[in-house]
């Protein structure tokens, strides 16, 4: 056997073992005190001007794949066979790597260029180890860095640290937010750490002026069911302030509750998900509140409720948890522009039948403000139009790890209406949503007992981030 490599889960990882030759260096969760700001000194770089990292050789395993061309092997820095959690994009223009690469994991973060789209080459890297705060116990690595969000304009990158990092607990780890500087990805250098009340993901508020954090589930205070989001002010990166009031309270019917990821689409909307559904929010303009009935100022620290509501999953009704969320401003059939929500179910359960699942959601009847006024009493429910799971189709593995994980939409591929979606033990998966109320697979792609992390959809090509290691660098091509 080889080392074992994490199912991260809302609110635990656990540990499996699996023979495959790329996997993640295994590391255990203990606990980590709470530690003050740290700075990091000016010298904290890591550069790299070697060869390149991409293998061109193919995968050393055998690759359960459908419409779907391998291109390249994308290793980790330091820690070879690492998971990437996160990925990210940044745009240089007018030097030589003009498109550069950003993923990170338990190994750090890294920065390759995309000089040559199919062969990612690494330019520089900040390692775990520079990451660890005072008390931090290196050895059992950094986690983990989902939902990476960059700067393009000030050429930040920020990185979010769950309380579970080098070794801590959910309910008394060190959480914050890691900003680096990435104007030379060559050398990438840590501007500060920032302790934050809440630590699993963030998402880029007002241009990353703001950040939303939400996660994991943590009960403190006592009262919340989870972590809500809280703001932080980044307009001075080397300083940042968190706010002392989180957004989007009571989110389940009534209750403070989980949140998992904040994704702001086209219009300017930030959709938070977590536990309890996903729910819509102006951050900047003059709006009517449906809540407060009146119109008002939107800010990243008083947002202004936009529509949204709590999903019950089709399939698992006992499951009230939301990954992410997409809302595209475009017609579907039978829909409306800007209708649709599409989201991830994370659920794990014993059959995969039952477990989590894209679910395309109309908004409709959620305009006036029920998604903030649903009870145990007088609940609101979204209504579920369509959903996806890896039963049935092609490529399915024999394993019960299928919840559904991030997705990536491709615009301009095929019909333009297809989404890249990991889940977990059962790959990466392309769905056609043409037909919103029947999404079909049109594609996969599986490398012999990998763990699927995150789909990123960038120039005509999908960077395939691995809980089971590294990143693959695939081309889809839609069927006819």
């Amino acid at each position: 056997m080889v080392p074992a490599f994490f199912h991260c889960r809302q609110d635990s990882c656990e540990v499996a073992t699996v023979p495959r030759p790329r996997l993640l260096a295994s590391f255990a969760f203990t606990l980590c005190a709470l530690a003050p700001a740290f700075v990091a000194p000016a010298g904290t770089v890591l550069a790299h001007d070697g060869p390149p990292t991409a293998s061109a050789a193919p995968p050393a395993t055998p690759v359960d794949q459908q419409n779907v061309t391998w291109l390249s092997h994308v290793d980790t820095p330091g820690v070879s066979g690492s998971a990437v959690a996160g990925l990210a994009f940044m745009r240089y223009p007018g030097t030589s790597d003009r498109d550069v690469m950003f993923g990170d994991g338990p190994f750090g973060l890294g920065a390759w260029s995309l000089a040559d789209p199919a062969h990612p080459r690494l330019l520089g890297s900040v390692s775990a180890a520079t990451l660890a705060l005072p008390g931090d116990d290196v050895a059992r690595g950094f986690w983990e860095g989902e939902h990476l969000q960059v700067d393009q304009a000030r050429k930040l990158v920020f990185v979010t640290r769950d309380p579970r990092a080098y070794g801590g607990t959910l309910q008394t780890g060190q959480l914050g937010i890691y900003v680096i500087d990435a104007r030379d990805p060559r050398h990438l250098r840590l501007v500060t750490f920032h302790p934050a009340p809440a630590g699993h993901t963030s998402g880029c508020i007002d241009g990353c002026r703001y950040l939303w954090t939400g996660g994991p589930f943590r009960r403190i205070p006592a009262e919340f069911n989870g972590q809500p989001a809280w703001v932080t002010d980044m307009k001075d990166p080397a300083h940042p302030v968190t706010l002392p009031t989180p957004v989007d309270l009571k989110r389940d019917d009534g209750t403070t509750a989980y949140v998992h990821s904040t994704d702001v689409d086209a219009a300017g909307i930030a959709w938070v998900s977590g536990l309890g559904g996903v729910r819509g929010y102006w951050t900047e303009g003059r709006h009517f509140d449906p809540v407060a009935g009146r119109v008002r100022r939107a800010t990243p620290t008083d947002p202004v409720p936009y529509a949204g509501g709590k999903i019950i999953s089709p399939n698992n009704s006992g499951n009230i948890f939301d990954h992410n969320a997409w809302r595209p401003l475009k017609k579907f059939r039978g829909f409306r522009a800007g209708e649709l929500l599409f989201v991830t179910d994370e659920d794990f359960t014993d059959m995969c039948e039952d477990a989590g699942r894209l679910l395309i959601v109309s908004l409709a009847g959620s305009f006036h403000g029920e998604g903030w006024r649903s009870t145990p009493d007088h609940p609101f429910r979204l209504k579920v139009v369509g959903e996806f799971g890896p039963v049935g189709n092609p490529g399915h593995q024999p394993n019960t790890d299928c919840s559904a994980h991030y997705f990536d939409p491709m615009p301009g591929v095929g019909d333009g209406n297809i989404l890249v979606e990991a889940f977990y033990g059962q790959g990466t998966k392309f769905i056609d949503v043409s037909d919103p109320t029947k999404p079909r697979q049109v594609g996969h792609f599986f490398p012999q007992d990998s763990e699927a992390a995150v789909p990123a959809f960038h120039d005509g090509l999908v960077y395939a981030g691995q809980y089971s290691g590294g990143i693959d660098v695939i081309r889809f091509t839609p069927p006819r």
